[in-house]
């Protein structure tokens, strides 16, 4: 079961975008609305959910810090300590149209495992391309592979900000405890109407309700049969340029037994970011 569970999250950055790539995109909003946005005070209320997914984002540094930010830059390490096996990536996106660009010097466990060389996937904002050791292929798998890690880790670089999105049901679950303090736990999935699906993915969100910061969420994978939130990931934050970035998060698959072990199943981190490089749509792939 175990296995099992270990090549369901090796394509969780793949499908997970499944989910919110019918929700209306952040990147929609001009530079005016989103610098209203991060203006804005919003209150921390349990009675309404909303209020604290909003807080969330300022405590991010608000969305209309990023927009103006332009673009980002990082490296991209996704570790799975049981099998020692890596996909390493030089990741950048442009948030005003979600392009997306992964050059992998290393490739184990997602990215075309096997294959000699360097892989290069670019998303430019309306086409993906996957190219191999620099040339174009047309292997429909990478291709596919490829289409959906772009969204999936442009996704997740800016979570905080898309779980305010249309389309997202958010309720509160009460508090519970966790490593000696008091969490505030939202309960968020997608309506059916706008995502035409039966079974959404859902997250159940941990909210220190002092740092306003996401530290730990349960979530599922449908798409995959893991139709209940067991997926467990925590966060940690470093703050780059005013912005909160999840630079180590760690995941936990459960067993048969539906126990979870001490050690973390997947490591992931991001280092080297930089913000406002100047990318656009023709320079993105350039080395």
């Amino acid at each position: 079961m175990k296995t099992n569970f270990l090549g369901i999250f090796a394509l969780a950055n793949v499908l997970l975008v499944l989910s919110c790539a019918q929700t209306v995109k952040k990147a929609e909003e001009t530079p005016e609305q989103a610098t209203t946005i991060v203006e804005q005070t919003p209150v921390y209320d349990t009675n309404d959910p909303q209020t604290i997914l909003a807080a969330i984002e300022q405590k991010h540094g608000g969305w209309g810090d990023l927009w103006k930010k332009g673009d980002v830059q990082y490296t991209y390490k996704y570790h799975d300590p049981t099998l020692n096996k890596t996909d390493l990536s030089t990741e950048r996106y442009i948030f005003a149209n979600e392009a997306s660009y992964g050059h992998y010097t290393q490739h184990e466990i997602n990215v075309m495992p096997g294959t000699e060389g360097n892989i290069t996937q670019c998303f430019d904002g309306e086409k993906t391309i996957v190219m191999v050791n620099g040339e174009k292929t047309d292997d429909p798998q990478a291709n596919a592979v490829g289409a959906f890690l772009r969204g999936a880790n442009y996704f997740w670089f800016v979570m905080p900000y898309k779980l305010n999105d249309k389309g997202t049901i958010t309720t509160y679950q009460g508090q519970k405890e966790y490593k000696g303090s008091n969490y505030d736990i939202l309960k968020v999935t997608y309506d059916p109407e706008l995502t035409g699906k039966e079974q959404n993915d859902i997250y159940i969100l941990y909210v220190n309700p002092d740092t306003k910061l996401i530290d730990r969420f349960y979530f599922s994978l449908p798409f995959l049969g893991v139709n209940d939130p067991v997926l467990i990931a925590d966060y940690e934050y470093e703050d780059i340029d005013g912005q909160l970035i999840s630079t180590k998060r760690t995941y936990f698959l459960p067993n048969e037994q539906g126990a979870y072990g001490d050690e973390p199943s997947l490591i992931q981190t991001m280092s080297d970011i930089t913000f406002s490089n100047g990318f656009t749509a023709e320079n993105l792939m350039d080395q």
